[in-house]
């Protein structure tokens, strides 16, 4: 399996075809040493190859990483008479990272040889928080820079996993933009309605309230430990407080004690205008006319703290039944034993659902080749 690791920079992949890529190699590693800036990175065969570019360089690129299965030629970004594999794109939800999927994604790679996976880091989120992006920082507009990132890349996805958040804006994406989506796409919204959020009851966290009460918080922080205390002390979930201590860095080097030298990776003022955008975007209207050649997938976690409303489900099975008169797709799935977080809560699950599509995909595409 090979990764590769971009943020705006020297991997920059508009200016892609200027920096001359040139690989070595030998029984036990590869290396990739780029000319222009002679950033160099050894790595095990079949394991990663990384870029680790200037994140300011070139504004307007969002971070991400490409987990490639040990049977993808990975030269074909730049040799592009070599067939481009099959690519899934996996979005995070609020508050999340590209992190947040990569062993998912690695396990993926593993058992899909032939695919390649996409994880972006979404505007304000983990490395592509220092890239400023113009508001409003909505739904659309997340979905907009995924789709110019995958023109940057020259990618043409044909499945599309979008977590909480991240569901939405894959929806999007298929409303936005016929290219550079293939035809079929087929589309998972991990945990999410096209309409109305109803999260939080029941005494669950409410990410609104989360958000808030984190903007009001230093920006530096001593320790991890600190937050985790001063949420659960705010009658927020350990396993919540832990997670969101998963988005703190250190500010100062290693071997110093100031008193602050944990600061947040992500913009907060940004993820509030992004969360409250995914409470009022509507997107019933691209589930209810799903473009043919279009599939999608809802899944519902059984112990969801999102909300799921019977009107939700019967306008899901509605839309089933339509789809599969116009030339698309629409289904419903449920993963047991599983809350929100479902690549966290029951990974071996979730894997099971979603591998049908890349076996159904992988057949596809074998017959046309």
């Amino acid at each position: 399996m090979i990764l590769l690791q971009f943020s705006a920079g020297c991997g920059d992949p508009e200016n892609f075809d200027n920096h001359r890529l040139l690989m070595s190699s030998n029984m036990n590693s590869r290396s990739l040493v780029c000319a222009p800036c002679n950033c160099a990175q050894m790595a095990l065969a079949d394991t990663i190859i990384a870029y680790q570019p200037d994140v300011d360089k070139h504004a307007g690129v969002l971070a991400y990483e490409l987990v490639q299965g040990n049977l993808v030629q990975w030269n074909s970004f730049m040799d592009k008479s070599i067939p481009d594999p099959p690519t899934a794109v996996l979005l995070h939800g609020i508050l999340g990272s590209r992190k947040n999927w990569g062993s998912f994604a690695k396990r993926l790679a593993q058992e899909f040889p032939m695919w390649q996976f996409l994880l972006v880091d979404l505007r304000c989120h983990g490395d592509s928080a220092s890239t400023k992006k113009r508001g409003p920082h909505t739904v659309a507009a997340t979905a907009l820079d995924v789709l110019k990132l995958l023109v940057q890349l020259r990618l043409t996805p044909r499945v599309l996993v979008g977590h909480s958040f991240g569901g939405k804006v894959a929806l999007s994406m298929v409303e936005q933009a016929a290219k550079p989506l293939a035809r079929p796409v087929r589309v998972w919204v991990l945990d999410a309605t096209p309409g109305k959020v109803r999260a939080g009851g029941d005494g669950e966290d409410h990410p609104a309230e989360l958000i808030e009460f984190l903007r009001r918080m230093p920006t530096q922080v001593s320790s991890k430990q600190e937050v985790v205390d001063v949420l659960v002390k705010e009658q927020f979930s350990m396993d919540v407080a832990r997670w969101v201590a998963t988005n703190l860095r250190r500010s100062s080097p290693l071997g110093q004690q100031p008193s602050s030298s944990f600061s947040w990776t992500f913009d907060l003022n940004g993820i509030s205008e992004m969360y409250k955008s995914y409470e009022d975007t509507n997107l019933w209207r691209i589930v209810e006319n799903v473009p043919r050649g279009v599939h999608i997938n809802f899944l519902k976690a059984e112990r969801s703290l999102h909300r799921w409303a019977l009107e939700d489900l019967q306008r899901i099975h509605t839309a089933e039944e339509f789809a599969a008169d116009e030339g698309g797709g629409v289904e419903m799935h449920v993963l047991e034993d599983a809350g929100h977080w479902v690549h966290a809560d029951n990974p071996d699950g979730l894997f099971r659902i979603l591998s049908s599509t890349f076996r159904i995909e992988t057949t596809i595409r074998g017959m046309q080749d």
